[in-house]
């Protein structure tokens, strides 16, 4: 892998994939619509997909707790320290 410094607070990695010819293609409509160079393009696509699961993350955990039918619920702040208490909820990037 090649680390390229671009400036004091980004490093980035080189990065290569094979995609078929329908993708490519794809890819190069995207890059042409939005006026950016391929990478661009690509991060930005990685740092949609990521939203999207972070949201979906978010979803699964906001109905799991929905789920708990609870009649008196805490502040938020004496929800988060009851949850943190507890070894077995994973909260964060793969959480819920």
């Amino acid at each position: 892998m090649t680390y390229v410094q671009m400036d004091t607070h980004m490093r980035t990695e080189r990065l290569d994939i094979r995609i078929d010819s329908e993708r490519r293609r794809k890819l190069q409509e995207l890059v042409e619509s939005q006026g950016a160079p391929i990478s661009e393009v690509v991060c930005r696509l990685i740092d949609v997909a990521y939203e999207d699961t972070l949201r979906s993350r978010r979803r699964k955990a906001a109905e799991a707790l929905a789920q708990l039918e609870l009649e008196d619920v805490p502040d938020p702040g004496t929800l988060s320290r009851q949850l943190g208490e507890r070894p077995w909820v994973r909260l964060g990037p793969s959480g819920p």
